[in-house]
């Protein structure tokens, strides 16, 4: 629940044990955040969610927690698509956890909705992903109820006169959407603003080699100005957001926005900070998702063994370091952040997840990235992105020991390893631990001294003017 700074408190506990701190701070924020965006009394800030993943789904329970009772103040949708049918063992699992808690249970009963779970676990009735959602079940992440949500499967309907919009969707799905959306936007006289919480990216090697994030997708789809796109993320697991554990994120953008926002975000158990280096960010949100898997592979692998993980820990953070120092002009500033950010997805991230599932032989490529019951693996198309860019004459640095010309990627051995396992699958999961006992491979030291020691930084590769 979004809860004030304010030290007024009054210690009203709801039903999924969070505190509500009292309405005044709250309805403050919210106040000086209308005043922000010119609204009138009578005409509520319209806040909208675009795609029903955990982090998205979260998100928009929590500012419902926070603001939702300022009825004539604020409205807070979610939008996904409709039509997701939820299969019987998946009813049957939320069927126990309904029963597991008894807030749960008394809210289902009252707002007469429990029957349907009855029926769905005796294989009696079809649940779909949209009505779980409305009863504060997100499809991919079942065992953490949410409050209930207001859920719109119409985009026109949820987009069309939103004031703040929520991207939770891939980065792989980010385009195709915001397309549909700028349509319905053409008649409005003032832009929204739009937080993206998507941590995926994309490649462009046309007329340079460039990374594209989610807000310059949205930005390209939509027209919105780059001043009104922020970017949003931290290490954090959605879940044990929603349940009270501490956590702290950045919101990144233009001043205007990401100050004012960073206050109507933040409460004591989420810390929310604001920065302007939006782009860079955002890329870094994407790049410990290439790491995550293969860290689930090697976990997997030697049986969860701490000495080899710490081995693939030392040359993905060094790959890392390297692969800052070509983006940032100044790394070093990234790399609390990178590793926090990085630490959290190889405990309990969903890339860390699907790498160990492949190397254990109960998920295979076969079958996608998109996985039920988790949602889209948006380190596999990071993969793709990351060594594309990186492979590409046009980059070449001087290799330190040879003296040649040598694309960036040969310098990330892990890297390439997870392109040809992932992308095309030339090798099995098990070669990933080939790549770490490789002896020919660098110390990890001498790569990050390689990085720190040369002028490797292409403004171009983030769509920045030299």
């Amino acid at each position: 629940m979004m809860i004030g700074t304010s030290d007024a408190v009054t210690h009203n506990a709801y039903s999924n044990g969070l505190i509500q701190h009292s309405n005044d701070s709250v309805e403050e924020k919210l106040d000086e955040l209308r005043c922000l965006m010119g609204k009138t009394e009578g005409d509520p800030l319209r806040i909208v969610g675009v795609g029903a993943g955990a982090w998205g789904s979260v998100f928009a329970a929590m500012l419902q927690d926070s603001y939702g009772h300022f009825r004539e103040k604020v409205q807070i949708r979610i939008w996904r698509r409709p039509g997701r049918s939820v299969d019987r063992a998946t009813a049957e699992h939320l069927f126990e956890v309904i029963n597991s808690r008894e807030d749960v249970l008394r809210r289902l009963i009252r707002r007469c909705a429990y029957l349907k779970y009855v029926e769905a676990r005796l294989g009696d009735r079809t649940l779909y992903a949209d009505e779980l959602l409305k009863d504060g079940f997100c499809i991919n992440m079942i065992d953490t109820p949410l409050c209930p949500l207001k859920v719109v499967t119409n985009l026109q309907e949820a987009v069309w006169d939103a004031d703040i919009v929520v991207n939770g969707l891939p980065s792989t799905e980010t385009s195709v959407v915001f397309e549909e959306i700028s349509r319905y936007w053409k008649e409005r006289v003032t832009m929204p603003v739009i937080i993206s919480l998507s941590k995926g990216v994309e490649a462009e090697l046309e007329p340079e080699p460039r990374i594209i994030t989610p807000t310059q997708i949205i930005n390209r789809a939509t027209g919105v100005p780059n001043e009104n796109i922020l970017y949003l993320g931290g290490p954090n697991i959605a879940s044990e957001i929603y349940n009270n554990e501490y956590a702290n994120a950045r919101i990144c953008g233009s001043e205007k926005w990401r100050k004012p926002l960073a206050k109507f975000l933040r409460q004591p158990h989420f810390i929310v900070w604001d920065n302007g280096d939006l782009v860079t960010h955002e890329v870094m949100g994407g790049l410990k998702n290439v790491y995550a898997i293969g860290a689930g592979m090697v976990a997997a692998l030697t049986n969860e063994s701490a000495t080899s993980k710490s081995v693939y820990f030392a040359h993905c953070t060094s790959e890392m370091i390297f692969i800052t120092h070509l983006l940032a002009e100044e790394p070093e500033r990234l790399a609390g952040p990178l590793l926090a950010d990085t630490y959290v997805t190889l405990l309990k991230g969903r890339n860390a997840w699907y790498g160990q599932k492949l190397a254990k032989g109960e998920l295979t490529l076969e079958m996608g990235d998109s996985i039920k019951g988790k949602g889209m693996i948006q380190g596999v198309s990071a993969v793709k992105a990351f060594f594309e860019l990186l492979s590409q004459p046009s980059l070449s640095i001087l290799h330190p020991e040879e003296n040649e010309p040598i694309a960036p990627v040969e310098l990330c051995p892990i890297l390439k390893m997870l392109y040809r396992i992932l992308i095309i699958r030339e090798f099995p999961p098990q070669a990933i631990l080939q790549a770490l006992r490789d002896e020919t491979m660098n110390d990890p030291r001498d790569r990050i001294a390689i990085a720190q020691t040369h002028a490797f930084y292409r403004p171009s590769l983030l769509g920045q003017k030299f």
